[in-house]
């Protein structure tokens, strides 16, 4: 991974975001490209093209209904300094049948600059995906320019063969940025961190020290107005396929030459040709109640809202050991955790009468905003006999760097992108890998069974992780 980039050394910048009216651009990216700006991460001269189907009126306009939501998400918001960025952004329409009018804007932003890198991002349906990057290629947009893409990239095998294939008809592959906003995470690049560059964790890393991994992504929100969504695409195809066989990727692959995409791409294309396609049988598909009450939601649907599922690597590191995957809506907390469980040791010299109760030493990721380490293990309880008691040992990584200043997932990302770095975006390999290995869920999809909301899913899944059960609720 490059050092960060001051503005002195990036070219000018014409940004353009299509579905710059909707809710990705109004919570994360707006508010993201005005924090780089206050921090001196973009380049000093720049425009932001925002495009859609529709007007939302005037540039001035467009501008005072973003300025509601950056001050609203941003967190760090400023009257003076969002004027000064607010100069930078126009909105011009397109569509897939047209987008002429925009090609002639950004051409005309370039020469305003003197001539200007372009960035495309695309924030779009996934039906709209394939004719929107034809369009791009017909009106001479995607001439230089550099590609950001939301996900879902595909529904399947074959629909990812034929994204990837219509993308590089426009594209060349390294212009392609297929971003996964869980990558972005400061907690998420600590895992390599910690893996490779402490002596204390690459040993042990293995299976003959860890007995199982869990990845739980459990959400208390539902669907929260998104039943299109939800409908079309279900939580497997949503978060499986993507965020979670991504932290999986992470947590398991082999230690790179070094880190950067190159090296890492090698590791996670050999560690994912290792892991075995799904078993269905091993896959729980959950529907909370109440879904098919929400609003757009077909009455008779069968959409899964959770998922748990077990997933094996079979290669010399992790033969054996079993890796948990959970998600899902409307559930009794939110969480990002990975659980990684311990072997005990080979001679036990201490029994129940001791306290010993058998629970696994575990290490635990918490990967959210404020990210946490924490280390279950057994000790000695005070007090005048030798009892064992569970202690835990914490690291809380903003009271570790107590002056450092973290930036968010898509802030990190789109300066990635500026950099020309691919460390943390998805190939074209790797993607369709991916939905090869979900093939055979996807083609026999378990039953979707009911869980009530506040729950944890269907007591399949609770079992699903075997006698120890799921870190999240923690036991």
């Amino acid at each position: 991974m490059t050092v960060m980039t001051t503005q002195e050394s990036l070219e000018p910048h014409v940004f353009v975001i299509f579905g710059a009216t909707g809710d990705l651009a109004r919570r994360k990216l707006f508010p993201g490209l005005f924090r780089l700006t206050r921090s001196g991460m973009l380049p000093g001269e720049f425009r932001i093209i925002g495009s859609g189907r529709h007007s939302p009126g005037t540039d001035e306009e467009f501008r005072d209904r973003l300025a509601e939501s950056v001050r609203k998400f941003s967190g760090d918001f400023d009257d003076r300094a969002w004027d000064e960025f607010a100069k930078h952004i126009s909105f011009q329409t397109s569509s897939a049948e047209n987008g002429i009018e925009l090609a002639h804007a950004v051409e005309a932003a370039q020469k305003e600059l003197g001539g200007a890198r372009k960035l495309l991002y695309l924030s779009v349906p996934p039906g709209s995906m394939q004719p929107m990057v034809r369009m791009l290629g017909e009106t001479g947009l995607a001439e230089d320019a550099r590609l950001i893409l939301e996900k879902p990239f595909g529904r399947d095998l074959e629909s990812s063969r034929t994204l990837n294939a219509e993308l590089h008809k426009v594209f060349d592959e390294e212009r392609l940025f297929r971003i996964d906003h869980f990558l972005g995470k400061e907690s998420v690049q600590n895992i390599l961190a910690l893996r490779f560059a402490n002596g204390l964790f690459e040993p042990v890393w293995n299976r003959q020290h860890i007995s199982y991994v869990q990845i739980d992504v459990p959400e208390e929100i539902g669907i929260e107005g998104r039943a299109a969504f939800m409908e079309s695409t279900g939580t497997f195809r949503d978060m499986v396929s993507t965020h979670l066989f991504q932290l999986l990727g992470f947590l398991a692959l082999e230690p790179p030459v070094h880190v950067d995409a190159d090296s890492l791409r090698t590791e996670k294309r050999k560690l994912f040709q290792a892991v075995r396609p799904l078993d269905p049988a091993r896959v729980v598909y959950g529907q909370y109640v109440g879904y098919r009450d929400e609003e757009g939601v077909d009455d008779q649907s069968t959409a899964e809202t959770f998922v748990a599922l077990e997933v094996w690597v079979d290669n010399w590191r992790w033969k054996g050991v079993p890796f948990y995957l959970r998600t899902g809506k409307a559930l009794a907390q939110s969480r990002r955790t990975i659980t990684l469980g311990f072997q005990e040791p080979p001679l036990k010299m201490f029994d129940a009468a001791d306290g010993f109760d058998g629970a696994p030493n575990e290490l635990v990721f918490e990967l959210t905003d404020d990210p946490k380490l924490t280390i279950d293990l057994r000790a000695k309880r005070p007090g005048p006999s030798l009892r064992l008691d569970h202690a835990e040992l914490h690291l809380r990584f903003s009271e570790a760097f107590v002056n450092a200043e973290p930036l968010e997932a898509y802030e990190r990302l789109l300066l990635d992108v500026l950099r020309d770095d691919q460390t943390l975006f998805t190939s074209a390999e790797e993607v369709e890998r991916l939905w090869e290995l979900c093939t055979p869920v996807l083609e026999n999809p378990p039953d979707v069974l009911p869980y009530w909301r506040g729950g944890w899913g269907p007591e399949a899944a609770v079992k699903l992780a075997g006698e120890r059960g799921w870190r999240v609720p923690e036991k």
